[in-house]
């Protein structure tokens, strides 16, 4: 038998959005943004009624209330503007005008507020012992610090570190991932740990902490952010082993278990097991080397193969952190299954990497990037875009020259608000391996030495980080707009900021010249239908006027791999 209700609840409010499975997760802003709340909202019989949202911070007691309105058929709209980084709180309530009545309540929702550069950043993805001119030995920090000019020089604002720690040495591997290394072969700095301890020392190949430190301040005196790759692995010879054996994995005869990836193997690091008998301890353990590397001067962490972790250790551990530290930054590196990268999201990573490496064709790009930034997905999700990385070299860099890394470059940078670069790209690093999809001699195995003096495409590179700096437009993620072109090989996009307005025209031949007529969506631009306007190429420094939605194109990748336009109306 149905109860009978003994609180007066008159108004019906739902359907509220955004909104992720019903308010199971929090939506993500930055501060100043603008949150736009919608909701059905409706009573029964004809009494006049009004609606409003109420919010606050988290270190707020009072509510603060802002009002919503009648769009069409019971759909009310609000907004209210965050300022701080943090949780917001916030419900709709409604209400009858005359006879007053007791307000009814939505349930409370939360949204999280992150710093900016969760949302835009320009990454520049330095291997630290690749940084010197002995091919022999490691880089120091020093020889990282005398670089930080090149890297700020090319306009780059954040650099984020491999894996710093101790390398072990059983099982350790060589040169392209040999089984076994050879006298003198550094190791892959993922296996984590050796007798100069573990995720909490520095690799003494490339100095103290105290030099560690030095190099931090002198990254943050050039206004670089910094963001390091957490990898939650342990080498067989990590302090961890000895002192926790509980936290891994064990074969039937008792042996520590090594990592897989499939069909990777990794036969010189031990995964943690992160429901063993005292999860808890790892729990925590975990979070304190983030918080430990965060006081080291750490903005951002990069954290590797989050998807072969549970579930319920990234949403307590990204809550917990958070609420101590709102101002700390958490990259998903998750090339997995798509709603497996949703989950991460929306679990609470900020960002997260994304296919883009793989997409090649116009139809691809234009499927996807509307999946990022247009569906649901905007609301807990910011994808990264970098060409290649230290474990992905795609087959159509391979041999290739400039105009090659140019195009890919140009896309990554101008399509995502977020983008970044693995060292060695400007100077358009080739040679793949025959029989990995990363480049040959990788540095994630040996020594290397980079040929920083050669100019590469570093006068491109720095042209488009500079535009990225220079305008708003570029620095959002969500705002990203397709228009029509007749030729398929020719890609346009915009990207609009209040006056801020952006044109990109991609080439999607890297090796031809390809022309044809677009057809522009002109109220996208902020432009009447036969506008006058003036378009200035940022990269060329080439101007047009042009008149209306259809304009000609022509580009040669051999020159540039597509207008990058600021748009100004005449």
């Amino acid at each position: 038998m149905a109860i009978i209700p003994t609180k007066k609840e008159n108004f019906v409010i739902e359907n509220i959005r955004p909104s992720i499975e019903g308010g199971r997760f929090m939506i993500k802003r930055e501060p100043g943004d603008k949150v736009t709340i919608q909701a059905d909202i409706f009573r029964h019989s004809h009494e006049k009624y009004d609606a409003a949202i109420l919010y606050k911070h988290s270190s707020q007691k009072k509510w603060k209330e802002v009002p919503m309105k009648l769009i069409e058929n019971d759909l009310w709209e609000g907004y209210f503007i965050v300022q701080n980084i943090g949780f917001y709180e916030y419900k709709i309530i409604a209400w009858t005008i005359a006879p007053e009545d007791v307000p009814t309540e939505s349930p409370v929702m939360k949204l999280r507020v992150d710093p900016k550069y969760a949302r835009t950043g320009t990454w520049y993805e330095m291997w630290p012992k690749s940084q010197g001119q002995d091919p022999k030995a490691s880089a120091t920090w020093k020889d990282c610090e005398n670089r930080l000019d090149y890297i700020d020089d090319l306009g780059f604002d954040t650099i984020y570190l491999v894996p710093i720690h101790p390398i072990g040495v059983t099982n350790r591997k060589g040169a392209n991932n040999a089984l076994k290394a050879k006298k003198g072969e550094p190791g892959c700095p993922y296996a984590v740990g050796n007798s100069f301890g573990g995720h909490y020392a520095v690799d003494p190949e490339l100095g103290s902490m105290e030099d560690f430190e030095h190099f931090v301040k002198a990254c943050k005196n050039k206004g670089f952010r910094l963001a390091l790759d957490i990898a939650l692995n342990c080498s067989p010879d990590h302090p961890y082993v000895k002192e926790h054996p509980e936290w891994f994995f064990h074969e039937p005869d008792g042996s520590i278990k090594f990592a897989e990836n499939p069909p990777k193997k990794y036969e010189d690091i031990y995964p943690f097991d992160y429901y063993n008998e005292n999860f808890q301890a790892l729990w925590e353990e975990i979070r304190d080397i983030i918080l430990f590397w965060a006081d080291k001067g750490i903005d951002i962490f990069r954290i590797d193969n989050p998807h072969t972790k549970p579930f319920p250790f990234w949403e307590w551990l990204i809550s917990d952190i958070k609420e101590k530290r709102p101002e700390i930054v958490f990259l998903a590196e998750a090339f997995t299954r798509p709603k497996i990268m949703h989950r991460l999201g929306k679990l609470g990573f900020d960002m997260s990497y994304t296919y883009f490496t793989w997409r090649s064709e116009k139809w691809e790009f234009e499927e996807y990037l509307k999946e990022l930034t247009q569906s649901d997905a905007k609301e807990y999700m910011r994808g990264i875009f970098f060409p290649t990385t230290p474990d992905i070299f795609p087959t159509y860099l391979a041999d290739q020259g400039p105009a090659a890394f140019k195009q890919r470059y140009f896309l990554a940078a101008t399509l995502s608000s977020l983008t970044g670069m693995y060292n060695g790209y400007e100077l358009c690093e080739n040679i793949k391996s025959p029989i990995k999809e990363e480049l040959h001699d990788s540095e994630k195995y040996q020594y290397k030495v980079h040929h920083w003096h050669e100019p590469g495409i570093k006068d491109f590179i720095r042209r488009v980080n500079l535009a990225r700096e220079a305008h708003p437009a570029m620095q959002e993620y969500d705002n990203l707009r397709f228009h029509y072109a007749e030729n398929t090989n020719l890609m346009v996009y915009s990207k609009k900021l209040e006056k801020d307005v952006i044109l990109c025209i991609a080439n999607m031949d890297m090796h031809h010249a390809q022309e044809g007529t677009i057809a522009l969506n002109m109220q996208e631009l902020g432009l009447s239908e036969d506008a006058f306007f003036f378009v200035k190429d940022l990269i060329t420094d080439e101007s047009f006027v042009w008149r209306g939605s259809q304009n000609f194109v022509r580009l040669d990748p051999n020159k540039a791999p597509g207008h990058l336009f600021v748009v100004k109306a005449i």
